[in-house]
């Protein structure tokens, strides 16, 4: 899938999405819904994840036999390992969203939102892609701000604390609302 991302797709779709870390999968069926004619690559290496989206999908005991819808792949493993594969300037759209914080200095460099990241997220989306990410955890918070004010690679947008409208909700976003806790949504843009 990762050399020709569009092959895995039995039609030619508008546009290739990638989601990385789709936990549940409310976000992700939501969109593979939504816009049946863009081609979706969701990435999770958690099984709980994997099996809650697929219980959505397919009947209890034909996991293994169902089909998925003909917009959705899903890839069980780390997207970084996806991404490093993937051709330059195929992703029109990337979304990271509500992803482990990774508090720990030594486990920082885990993080997507990171400097020696970014250059890989920004070879796969063409220019003009949008990049979503949504956090409610406040370390994760002021590490994208601080790491997306010093990089030239994609516009740098101010966080809005209220989910677009066209930004389906997740598990994760509610569990932090019901806490008390404020997520901070962010839309960055690839620099032509």
């Amino acid at each position: 899938m990762a050399g020709r991302p569009l092959a895995a797709f039995p039609f030619s779709p508008a546009a290739l999405w990638l989601e990385v870390g789709f936990g549940g999968g409310e976000h992700t069926l939501a969109q593979v819904a939504a816009h049946p004619d863009v081609a979706i690559i969701a990435c999770e290496v958690f099984e709980n994840g994997i099996c809650s989206l697929l219980s959505r999908l397919v009947a209890e005991g034909e996991e293994s036999a169902g089909a998925l819808p003909a917009n959705l792949r899903v890839f069980p493993q780390d997207a970084r390992t996806l991404i490093r594969g993937l051709p330059d300037v195929c992703l029109d759209m990337l979304f990271l969203l509500f992803p482990d914080p990774w508090p720990k200095a030594r486990h920082a460099k885990r993080r997507f939102v990171h400097p020696e990241q970014l250059p890989l997220l920004a070879r796969v989306l063409k220019p003009g892609a949008v990049w979503r990410v949504a956090s409610d955890d406040p370390t994760y918070q002021t590490w994208v701000t601080a790491v997306m004010a010093t990089q030239d690679l994609f516009e740098a947008s101010d966080p809005v604390r209220e989910r677009p409208q066209d930004w389906p909700p997740t598990r994760y976003e509610a569990k932090a609302l019901r806490e008390g806790r404020s997520p901070y949504y962010w839309t960055f843009a690839r620099r032509h």
